[in-house]
């Protein structure tokens, strides 16, 4: 059993910045991915970003490359997304993921509780 918990969201301008952390305890193994998926009000939930436990494979939605940044310290059992250039389109409850490497909900077998991310015009 994995835990995961989310920080670092909150309310953000249009055009600013933020960095979600998400740390992970429990059964946490080497070789596993992990990623930031999101959920906006009345739509589905979305993949963002993804990365090896390695970093030698990202994966990121179109719509935020260039903008976003994922990343993770393994010795803190930790993975960040840096968040830039923030648009309202980004608003929406960002999620932590913990399984295999991928871009579907499928692809993940725990679920951290989410983070509000509000950006404003």
């Amino acid at each position: 059993q994995v835990q995961l918990v989310e920080s670092g969201g909150g309310l953000v301008q249009a055009g600013g910045s933020l960095r979600l952390s998400c740390a992970a305890s429990g059964r946490t193994f080497s070789n596993y991915a992990m990623a930031w998926f999101r959920q906006a009000p009345g739509k589905e939930r979305e993949f963002v970003a993804a990365i090896t436990w390695s970093g030698d494979r990202i994966a990121y939605l179109n719509s935020v490359k260039g903008r976003f940044s994922i990343s993770r310290d393994n010795a803190k059992n930790t993975i960040y997304l840096r968040m830039s250039s923030l648009q309202r389109d980004d608003t929406a409850i960002y999620y932590c993921a913990h399984g295999g490497f991928g871009t579907q909900v499928a692809d993940f077998s725990s679920w951290g509780q989410g983070t509000q991310v509000t950006v404003s015009s």
